[in-house]
């Protein structure tokens, strides 16, 4: 969200190789067989699923196939296909603080769609935690607030999306067609620039508090330049057929009601198809109304009335 000075390298694919060498030299040292190492640094399921939820860890390939994504996956009772969901966290720009981030399960988010019968899959995106390798999203490869480009941040996240869609449309547990995105903060953004790209499969996109530039330099309502964020959405709004459902809330530190009206009146104004819902204040900010498990019973019914609608 932030936009401290940063840059990125121009061989990304090498830090992503030397990422992924560092982290099977580590489970070597941890005492693991050459097998089990050679298991764990291909893309697939590692290890058992679990309870609840039949949850499981999976790797899978990124936009730079040398980076795999740790991933979790939920899934119904029985042996599918399922159609699938792919929620997509949010993200920082302060490199230290991507590093330390958590693997983001949306518990309560996640087992809202399994009881409706979907799978859900979970990325961690390349830059971000235990995933590691390069950070492709950052909103100003120049650095600083005055050169912050949105529409590519946007897009690199879009372009983890379809790679997380291409992996497991091939799955024999998943439906090709009828495939949700689903994004928070960041991961939303990505949803938005994704949905500019109509991918086959994608029946629906769900964004939640979707943006990038709020809380500049860690300060509540200090957005970096968000006419670049309105005029990003308003291109790829101008591209989108893929329906959109878009949440906000009244109280949301990261974008303002004026910002999120601003930049969703332009993607759907250049053509996209979006229905924008502006719901009162949720706890103390509501930018944590997606992850927070009394934020389902606020947008639960408003996300499943939108689905069923495309049925």
């Amino acid at each position: 969200m932030r936009c401290p000075k940063e840059t990125v390298s121009s061989d990304s694919k090498s830090l992503g190789r030397l990422s992924r060498i560092a982290t099977l030299l580590a489970l070597l040292f941890a005492g693991l067989s050459a097998d089990t190492v050679l298991a764990q640094s291909l893309p697939g399921p590692q290890g058992p699923e679990q309870p609840p939820m039949r949850r499981q860890l999976w790797l899978v390939p990124s936009q730079d196939t040398s980076v795999l994504m740790r991933t979790l996956v939920f899934r119904p009772p029985g042996a599918g296909p399922f159609p699938l969901v792919i929620i997509n966290h949010g993200s920082v720009q302060s490199a230290e603080m991507r590093a330390k981030l958590v693997h983001a399960e949306f518990r309560a988010a996640s087992q809202w769609f399994v009881a409706r019968g979907y799978a859900v899959a979970l990325p961690q995106r390349p830059g971000h935690g235990e995933t590691g390798g390069p950070y492709f999203e950052t909103n100003s490869p120049a650095g600083g607030c005055d050169n912050a480009d949105y529409r590519r941040a946007g897009l690199a996240t879009a372009d983890t999306i379809e790679a997380v869609i291409r992996f497991f449309a091939r799955q024999p547990f998943v439906k090709r067609a009828g495939i949700v995105v689903v994004g928070h903060s960041a991961g939303g953004w990505g949803a938005l620039a994704l949905a500019g790209r109509n991918p086959p499969g994608v029946e629906a996109i769900v964004n939640f508090a979707g943006g990038r530039g709020g809380q500049m330099a860690g300060r509540p309502n200090n957005n970096c330049l968000p006419e670049r964020l309105v005029e990003a959405a308003r291109r790829f709004g101008a591209s989108a057929r893929v329906p959109v459902l878009s949440i906000y809330s009244e109280n949301d530190s990261f974008f303002s009601p004026r910002i999120a009206r601003a930049l969703n009146d332009a993607y759907r104004a250049a053509g996209g198809r979006l229905q924008f819902h502006l719901l009162p204040g949720f706890g103390t900010d509501g930018h944590a109304l997606f992850g927070a498990r009394e934020g389902v019973a606020v947008w639960g019914p408003i996300v499943e009335r939108f689905l069923s609608g495309l049925r």
